[in-house]
């Protein structure tokens, strides 16, 4: 806190779809934690052209808001909002713990990488994403718009309910479950998959009091997301779920690959990566799917493809990512794809993926010869 001894505002992030857990979280935290206050953004009334704004502590509300929208963008509205509250409370120096709720849909990341540019009197101590156990795998396997569902942040919001919830799970360190009993071993397997280094607790457990001020690295988690030097699952089977870890180092076949996507997206409730076509040799391709949906993005290059003197100014996340896919003759082109479903074929799965590859002959041609195959994905990577 910036009014005791100059010390920074706390800021934990409580997020996730399933809001009546999330706030269990918020107003656990709220009792616990003396002087600390929740302040939450409601996106539900961007269609007025507004998001209003709340700030509460274990009593009650103390006040409450609106800013109007920015470039009718809610998200938007929110970011511009949100530093300057976070700076109030900082200078009064009164709030011990500031507990931001962010709304449904809106994704942690952004939201901590907001606060870590402008947090000059506060800062993010961690990220927690309340969870319903029992809706795990409904989430996931929901390939509906946000839109659809009346949680767009924006009118241009492409993202589903499968990606956006999987990515809230995977980006936080802490997780914390409702009591659900209805909720079996597969719905906690798939949760432990989906984010194996994650500490699990429940949504009303003191010691998140604690886990609140922990402490967060801002710039190792954009890292442990980012496509190219993503902290991936490992290998795991538990409770009838399954994580195929699936690596090679020769490219894929771009029109063979296309032609499999929609069986590769429903082979599996969630999978994402890294990998390499043929006819793109040098570019690194993100793979990201849930529900149903696939996103695939152009990341930049391989690292192998750059000059030595560009290396300096590779961060240190992407160098230690690359240096774990090395190969000999590819440098860190390869394929790195990592999928987690109940009742997974790995092995039809792998036979797909292995069909996919270009054949020996096709490898032989070399690279100049793989530029000329079928640009089956340029419609998907280079959009007119």
């Amino acid at each position: 806190m910036t009014g005791e001894q100059g010390r920074k505002l706390p800021v934990v992030i409580v997020c996730g779809l399933h809001s009546e857990a999330r706030r269990e979280v918020v107003e656990g935290l709220l009792s616990k934690v003396p002087h600390s206050v929740a302040l939450h953004h409601d996106l539900s009334t961007a269609t007025d052209g507004t998001v209003r704004r709340t700030l509460r502590d274990a009593t009650g509300e103390l006040s409450a808001g609106e800013t109007p929208l920015v470039n009718d963008c809610a998200c938007c509205a929110l970011r511009e909002d949100l530093v300057p509250e976070l700076r109030r409370l900082a200078d009064g120096g009164l709030t011990r713990l500031a507990v931001l709720e962010l709304w449904d849909s809106v994704e942690p990341k952004s939201m901590a990488e907001v606060i870590a540019a402008h947090g000059d009197g506060f800062e993010v101590t961690n990220v927690i994403t309340a969870i319903d156990p029992t809706l795990v795998l409904a989430c996931l396997t929901n390939g509906d718009d946000l839109a659809e569902a009346g949680l767009a942040a924006a009118p241009a919001d492409q993202r589903t309910i499968g990606d956006t919830w999987a990515r809230q799970v995977e980006y936080a360190p802490v997780l914390a479950l409702a009591d659900s009993p209805a909720a079996d071993d597969e719905d906690r397997a798939l949760i432990g998959q989906m984010n194996p280094t994650a500490r699990q607790v429940a949504v009303d457990a003191v010691e998140l009091t604690d886990l609140a001020v922990a402490g967060f690295d801002v710039e190792a988690a954009a890292a442990g997301q980012h496509p190219a030097c993503a902290l991936l699952p490992q290998e795991a089977d538990e409770a009838g779920v399954s994580t195929l870890v699936w690596r090679r180092h020769r490219p894929f076949h771009p029109e063979r690959l296309y032609h499999a996507l929609e069986d590769l997206c429903c082979a599996a409730a969630r999978s994402r990566g890294r990998f390499w076509l043929a006819d793109r040799p040098d570019t690194l391709l993100s793979w990201d799917a849930a529900g149903g949906a696939l996103c695939v993005e152009n990341t930049g290059p391989w690292l192998a493809s750059l000059p030595d003197a560009a290396w300096a100014m590779v961060p240190p996340y992407r160098r230690a990512a690359a240096a774990l896919d090395w190969h000999p003759e590819h440098g860190d082109c390869c394929q790195h794809l990592v999928f987690v479903s109940p009742g997974l074929d790995r092995d039809g799965l792998t036979g797909l993926l292995e069909s996919c590859l270009l054949t020996d002959e096709e490898y032989r041609a070399g690279r100049e010869a793989w530029k000329s195959l079928p640009a089956s994905f340029d419609a998907l990577l280079d959009p007119v």
